[in-house]
């Protein structure tokens, strides 16, 4: 059985009225799923889930939703130890497998619309100038939504760069503080993500200010302002990285690995694009977006190997040969990102 909060009717029924779900389900078989979608909408509802999954019949349900701010923010219900939480990414390379069309995916990203849309762009700007705008208005997140359009524009500049919310509340016009809640925002509706440095064991100073992604390249794409002045690689090498950072972060929620994601920076700018930290491995990969290999580019990992030894050191190029220098394997971009989640397991890839 689905009810769908977006429909109007379904929700201002539920709305008034969260009791009538134990009334729509009196002939519902309890050995099938009742499936409550963008369950966010009604926060109430989810009282009436917990009862209904401990009454006699032991009802089944999977709800689905867009944001979690408005149930953290309003203390709904969370089924904390009655329910399992499960995250929807966009598609994997693996997923995609033979079908997977790397210049396509870092230009348009992989939603499952998008990927098998007939004019994908189009999409794309509709997704943004309508669903996320008016998501954010339909949850009372932000009472100015002209400066929140502009903050996700100007936030596409710090993405796969450090973020320094003083800047970007200059350009947008705002307080500081409002920035900050803007990328809490973006953290609750699971539309954009900060990075922390890594700082465990630093034998070297760090910087303090976290990076920026996207949950997906194609977002970024469709937000990040270009024209004439733009540099078409400045453009690239931060949706390169977006893209490898969605398919780590996709990954690791599949599997259930449970890693920790943070980046590395010196305080004089040597840098370590994403570690990957946790019970299963210890990993830093460097993205590079050429094509032919330099050995100028595993300066910083060689540094890194050498504080870290510990550490399994990647750098990944737009090459197609695999090899090792030194103790790095320099990867394909392609292959890797296929190759990630026997990677991240902790099996050998030859």
């Amino acid at each position: 059985m689905y009810f769908d909060l977006l429909d109007f009717q379904t929700y201002r029924e539920f709305l008034a009225h969260p009791n009538l779900l134990e009334t729509k389900l009196i002939k519902h078989d309890p050995e099938k799923f009742v499936i409550l979608d963008e369950i966010q909408k009604v926060p109430a509802l989810l009282d009436e889930v917990h009862r209904l999954i401990e009454s006699p019949k032991h009802y089944k349900f999977i709800l689905t939703g867009s944001s979690a701010r408005k149930l953290r923010r309003g203390g709904a219900n969370l089924l904390a130890g009655r329910a399992y939480l499960y995250y929807l990414h966009p598609l994997t390379a693996s997923e995609i497998g033979s079908d997977f069309d790397l210049a396509k995916s870092l230009r348009y990203g992989t939603l499952p619309k998008v990927y098998l849309a007939d004019d994908p762009r189009k999409y794309l700007e509709s997704y943004v100038g309508g669903y996320l705008k008016e998501e954010v208005v339909a949850e009372g997140l932000t009472r100015n939504l002209t400066a929140f359009a502009k903050f996700l524009q100007i936030a596409s500049f710090s993405v796969g760069s450090l973020v320094n919310r003083n800047n970007i509340a200059r350009e947008v016009y705002v307080d500081r503080k409002v920035i900050d809640s803007y990328f809490q925002i973006l953290d609750d509706m699971m539309i954009g993500k900060l990075i922390p440095v890594f700082t465990r064991r630093a034998k070297r100073q760090v910087v303090s200010h976290p990076k920026f992604y996207y949950f997906d390249a194609g977002i970024y794409q469709a937000l990040r302002p270009s024209g004439p002045l733009d540099v078409q690689n400045e453009i690239n090498g931060p949706a390169l990285e977006n893209l490898f950072f969605q398919h780590l972060v996709a990954v690791n929620d599949n599997l259930n690995l449970r890693y920790n994601f943070s980046f590395f920076r010196t305080t004089r700018g040597q840098e370590i694009d994403f570690i990957v930290y946790g019970e299963h491995g210890f990993h830093a990969f460097e993205i590079k977006l050429g094509t032919g290999f330099s050995t100028v580019w595993t300066r910083a990992l060689t540094a890194f190997g050498k504080d870290y030894p510990e550490a399994t050191l990647h750098l990944v190029y737009m090459g197609s040969s695999t090899f090792y220098h030194n103790n790095i394997t320099i990867h394909p971009f392609e292959k890797i990102l296929q190759e990630l989640p026997e990677i991240l397991k902790g099996e050998v890839v030859g």
